[in-house]
Parts: structure tokens; C-alpha cells; sequence
């Protein structure tokens, strides 16, 4: 349903809301109902219309993956952290010595990885993934996706 088609179905219904003859406290809890029914419906309508608009993708996550679909995640947010150029950025990349990152950079790409992937990342094992070739060999260790 449209949002031209949702309005036009709320004004018909209030116009003929007020020619029915009904008894005040009635036609008010009438009215906020159809604000309830119609305003999640129009909200919708205007959140699918805007993604489409603006290209926004909605991940869809199958049950298992597999290791150029890790390699694509990992690399798309090692790229969108602000301190990495993009040039630089390869599988074997050195987080710290190849594309300049310190320690506490370090924990934020962990930490976003941890988002991305959802499951949180032991210090002990953070410490050890410092290229994306490392993150990409722990994630399809921890979710089970062998080549």
C-alpha cells in the first residue's frame, strides 16, 4: 500500500467518521485508533521508501558462509575505519607496521569485527590477530567454514 493510498484511506474513513452521528467519547477513541493503525503503516512505507532511495543494503545472513564472503566483511571494515587508506589496505597488511595503526586502533578494529561478526573476541586472541588474513583465518575457525 502506497502512502497516497494509506491517506487517502484515513481521509475517507474521517470524513465519514463525522457525518456518522456518533456519541463524542466514541468517535475521539475511534480517531486515535486509526492514528494508531495508520501511522506505524505510513512509517513503514517511508522507511522501505528511503532505503531504496538511498541504496541501503540489508544484510541477509545465511546459515553458513564461506571464506570469500569473511574476506569481503573483514576488508569492508578495516576499510571504513577512518585511519586506513584504502591503497594500502591488502589481506597482509600489518595493522600496525604496513597501514600505521597503534594499540588503541588496534582494540577498535577488534571491536568492530566483534559487531560485525557477533561474537566477542578474547584479549588473548586479539592480541594475536594484527593482518586481516589473521582475523579472516579466526572467524571461519570460530564459525566453522573451512575452504
Amino acid at each position: 500500500m502506497s502512502l497516497t493510498q494509506i491517506a487517502r484511506s484515513c481521509g475517507r474513513l474521517a470524513v465519514a467518521m463525522k457525518t456518522v452521528r456518533v456519541a463524542s467519547a466514541v468517535g475521539q477513541t475511534q480517531l486515535r485508533m486509526l492514528h494508531r493503525i495508520a501511522m506505524p503503516a505510513v512509517s513503514t512505507q517511508l522507511c522501505q521508501k528511503s532505503c531504496v532511495e538511498n541504496k541501503i543494503t540489508q544484510r541477509n545472513y545465511s546459515a553458513k558462509s564461506t571464506i570469500e564472503d569473511i574476506k569481503c566483511r573483514v576488508l569492508k571494515v578495516v576499510s571504513s575505519y577512518d585511519k586506513v587508506t584504502a591503497d594500502k589496505l591488502n589481506v597482509d597488511s600489518h595493522f600496525i607496521n604496513d597501514l600505521g595503526l597503534d594499540s588503541l586502533d588496534h582494540v577498535e578494529v577488534i571491536m568492530a569485527m566483534e559487531d560485525e561478526f557477533g561474537f566477542e573476541i578474547p584479549d588473548s586472541d586479539a592480541e594475536k590477530l594484527l593482518k586481516p588474513a589473521d582475523i579472516i583465518k579466526y572467524v571461519a575457525d570460530k564459525e566453522d567454514v573451512y575452504e
